[in-house]
């Protein structure tokens, strides 16, 4: 089969710890592991969020007296793709001795009056109690939300409409090779309607709607969505949570899952489903390999047709 992962952010960082260089390159360790028992069987294509990453790049830049302004999120998101994608082509290398492995810097074309532009929700960097926020927020004109523990920025996230580089990652696995690519969604560009040319613009992509259209793209037969909770849960976080082990897209587009959390994982799962007939799941990262093989995660099928 080919599959396409994707890796959430804490594949990298668990909530709560410091973004220490070594903590991340210790972590990846299990991303290894997990993504190296597929490849053993599979075409693999590998995305990331880059949530943690890009915000903590994002407050240095704010607090450097060297610069005149502080580097655009675009930028930063393709820092972030070269710091992750370098920390895990080498932990897969060594994982996967003699296997091709390329770690690809890509752009994802977004449109330039997509709506979302005046509704940021992306959360990214670390949590702040309510006060230290708000006083971030006056200081450096963020927009800030609640997330599930404290206060996070959040910025933009506009759809993905393309990933320019498809055609580039289809030879490269065409030839054997196990991409990683599409970091944070990839580095965030709009196209002037006139001359074609791309503009970085001031966001991050949902790195699994990003996912779920290049699996599309890639004609990919499972999108496999891995993040810190081994299933999707209704009523997570109450006395009521249940976890959903089966479910078609309608059932998910009627769950009700939060914006900031679960909502994009649901969507981007159904949206690949729908338009390609494949499956894909969300689950937990040590049990990837379950999941594929129907043993964990909460698996999307099509819906059954109705007659």
């Amino acid at each position: 089969m080919r599959i396409v992962v994707a890796l959430g952010g804490n594949a990298l960082l668990h909530r709560g710890e410091r973004p220490d260089a070594d903590i991340q390159s210790a972590n990846i360790e299990r991303v290894a592991i997990a993504i190296a028992a597929l490849a053993h069987e599979h075409d693999i294509v590998v995305t990331h969020g880059n949530g943690p990453q890009i915000g903590l790049l994002a407050v240095e830049s704010a607090a450097d007296p060297a610069l005149s302004a502080p580097y655009p999120l675009d930028l930063l998101g393709a820092q972030t793709q070269g710091m992750i994608g370098s920390l895990l082509l080498r932990t897969l290398h060594n994982a996967l001795p003699g296997r091709r492995i390329a770690a690809l810097v890509t752009h994802t074309l977004v449109r330039a009056d997509d709506p979302a532009f005046d509704r940021p929700t992306k959360f990214v960097g670390q949590v702040y109690p309510r006060e230290v926020a708000r006083k971030l927020a006056r200081k450096r004109g963020w927009h800030i939300a609640q997330d599930t523990t404290g206060w996070r920025r959040v910025v933009p996230s506009p759809s993905p409409e393309r990933i320019v580089e498809t055609d580039t990652i289809h030879d490269l696995l065409g030839i054997g090779t196990l991409v990683i690519c599409a970091g944070g969604g990839g580095i965030p560009v709009t196209a002037d309607n006139d001359t074609g040319a791309w503009t970085g613009v001031e966001a991050v992509i949902d790195k699994d709607l990003t996912a779920a259209l290049l699996a599309e793209d890639l004609k990919a037969d499972f999108l496999l969505i891995l993040t810190d909770v081994p299933n999707v849960y209704t009523d997570y976080g109450t006395p009521d949570q249940r976890p959903v082990l089966d479910a078609t897209p309608a059932d998910l587009r009627h769950g009700g899952f939060p914006d900031g959390s679960m909502g994009p994982k649901t969507e981007a799962a159904a949206r690949f489903v729908e338009r390609t007939g494949g499956l894909a799941a969300i689950g937990a990262l040590d049990a990837a390999y379950d999941i594929v093989h129907g043993r964990s995660g909460t698996l999307i099928r099509p819906d059954m047709p109705v007659g």
